[in-house]
């Protein structure tokens, strides 16, 4: 599968900005899919994943109330809904996918696919 990942751009401190990532293929709705981030010189950190269905995510501490994680799979698309963005959102976002959807995976390993990211800059 092919994901590319849009939206990203320059914004400021309380603005809100929402992500997308276009996937290829026709098993789109099987996989579990997950936002990562990464500042510059940094490791890939996670952001939010999403089960295959779109009825369960799970979010990390530090975005947890103010993102959101959907989906729809009639169109292939995941979304990322960023809201009261802060200065330390800044960085580049990833989508990627995982073909077995069993359990909650927050690790960048446990992902077989990745998209090119799109950069999100918040001002302060």
């Amino acid at each position: 599968v092919q994901l590319q990942a849009s939206g990203g751009g320059l914004v400021q401190a309380g603005d809100s900005l929402r992500l997308s990532c276009a996937a290829s293929g026709d098993t789109f709705s099987t996989y579990r899919m997950a936002w990562f981030r990464q500042v510059s010189g940094g490791e890939r950190e996670f952001v939010a994943t999403i089960n295959w269905s779109g009825y369960s995510s799970w979010y990390a501490d530090p975005v947890k109330g103010r993102f959101t994680a959907s989906r729809d799979n009639e169109k292939n698309l995941l979304y990322l809904q960023m809201s009261i963005l802060k200065p330390e959102d800044t960085a580049v976002y990833y989508c990627a996918a995982r073909l077995s959807d069993i359990n909650v995976y927050t690790r960048s390993q446990e992902y077989d696919y990745w998209g090119r990211g799109t950069l999100v800059t918040v001002s302060s």
